[in-house]
């Protein structure tokens, strides 16, 4: 066993390392660059999209309204990597590592609108009349034939660290931490994890629609203002904590308290990390969720699905990274979720459990929406009639990870997860003249209108 933990930690090493977070920033730069800063300079026109697209409109086609696709994409992301993977960027990575999370946010916009334009353009209807989509399938439509191999290369890996990142991860951090904030046994808060879980994926895509448009908004919003109150009282701190992002994303954090100091190229690396890991923008997660969106405008979707790396990142992240840095805790040598428990307590009473909460149900949307992830991947690689059997193996995972130790499950969902950006950047890659070129189309259309 520690054999094989260290081959996947070497191999985990190589696929989170230089070249990998080069190709994700570097294709969501390339991106933007090609669409001439539209997704930043759009960011109003997506809020309003978003906006209008509560409902579904009689023509359009599609299961989940634009609002819904949004919600599920946000459900997967929205986790323990806003409240544990912040916290574990600054203490590996020092303050710095938050300035690089939002240059990962920044360009993952394009990266994620590039996404939802290719998942809408290139969707398919299966055999229960679905609409389907992702990068598997943007793979087979829009690439040449000799590319082909990577849409089920991707699908492979998608439906392997689902089970992983997305499923057993979340259920062992909400038993975890509702044990140590609440003192339930693991397999109590497995077993009521898995009865949630069960109800919610009978409905389907609907239903997780359904059930993460009114989950997410509402912990979101939640958490945010929780973190606006931690920094009202710690506003005199707010400067200072900014001050330091700055400061340490170009030169090295020296240690202090518990911090054991930081380098530039440490600050680079887990904030650009722990951004990608958070956001998943270039992980071709997401665009699994809005191919199923009614809608039959890839741009006006892609408008839409930027924004998830945009609420995910600058808004979720930063509220937990300034937070952790007011509040003057980042150098006491807690880490992961603990150092936001900390930050948040110590900002006012209840603070913690304002964080236990959060992360319990972040994780649990977290659960429902990569479900849908991995059932879409499953369904292309075996077809429909392995959708029953996907959800019964998926449901019975959950008390599983909620009891386990999961060092190794961990490391090889995070591995994975990696192993799926090469694929869908190499699709986006291909796929940009068509990206630009129906951008294009839809800014001419809309501005002949207005």
């Amino acid at each position: 066993m520690e054999l094989l933990n260290s081959l996947v930690s070497q191999i985990n090493g190589i696929v989170w390392g230089p070249p990998m977070l080069v190709a994700i920033l570097g294709t969501g730069l390339f991106l933007m660059v090609r669409l001439g800063g539209m997704p930043i300079l759009k960011l109003g026109l997506g809020i309003r999209l978003l906006w209008e697209g509560r409902r579904k409109g009689a023509a359009d086609s599609g299961e989940i309204s634009p609002f819904n696709a949004l919600m599920t994409a946000l459900a997967a992301t929205i986790g323990t990597g806003n409240i544990a993977g912040v916290a574990t960027a600054v203490v590996l990575g020092g303050p710095g590592a938050l300035f690089w999370m939002w240059c990962t946010a920044l360009v993952g916009m394009a990266t994620k609108y590039a996404e939802a334009v290719c998942a809408v353009g290139f969707r398919e209807v299966d055999e229960l009349g679905n609409h389907v989509g992702g990068p598997m399938y943007y793979i087979k439509n829009g690439l040449p034939s000799q590319l082909h191999f990577l849409a089920p290369t991707f699908a492979g890996f998608g439906a392997i660290a689902g089970f992983g990142i997305g499923n057993t991860v979340q259920a062992n951090s909400v038993a975890d931490v509702v044990h140590t904030s609440f003192g339930v046994p693991a397999w109590a808060t497995g077993l009521v994890l898995m009865l949630l879980v069960a109800a919610v994926l009978i409905g389907g895509i609907q239903r997780i629609g359904q059930v993460a448009g009114a989950l997410v908004p509402f912990m979101a919003v939640a958490y945010l203002l929780a973190g606006l109150v931690a920094l009202g009282i710690n506003a005199a701190q707010i400067p200072e904590a900014l001050r330091l992002v700055f400061t340490h994303a170009f030169t090295p954090a020296a240690a202090q308290g518990g911090f054991a100091g930081a380098m530039v190229w440490a600050a680079l690396r887990y904030g650009v990390a722990r951004g990608v890991f958070s956001n998943e923008a270039g992980l071709g997660s997401a665009p699994i969720a809005h191919a199923a969106a009614t809608t039959n405008d890839p741009v006006s979707q892609g408008l839409v699905a930027m924004l998830g790396t945009f609420i995910d990142t600058i808004l979720v992240c930063s509220i937990t990274g300034l937070a952790i840095l007011t509040s003057g805790v980042w150098t006491s040598g807690e880490n992961g979720a603990a150092l936001t428990s900390a930050a948040f307590e110590a900002s006012f009473s209840g603070g913690g459990y304002v964080v236990t909460i959060a992360l319990a149900v972040f994780a649990f949307t977290t659960l429902l929406g990569w479900s849908f992830y991995g059932e879409r991947c499953v369904e292309y690689l075996f077809g429909v009639r392995s959708i029953p059997p996907f959800r019964v193996l998926w449901i019975l995972a959950v008390p599983v990870g909620a009891t386990l130790q999961l060092e190794l499950i961990w490391l090889l969902a995070d591995t994975l997860n990696a192993l799926m950006a090469l694929p869908n950047l190499i699709a986006l890659l291909f796929l940009s003249p068509f990206v630009v070129k129906m951008t294009r189309a839809h800014l001419s259309s809309a501005s002949a209108k207005g």
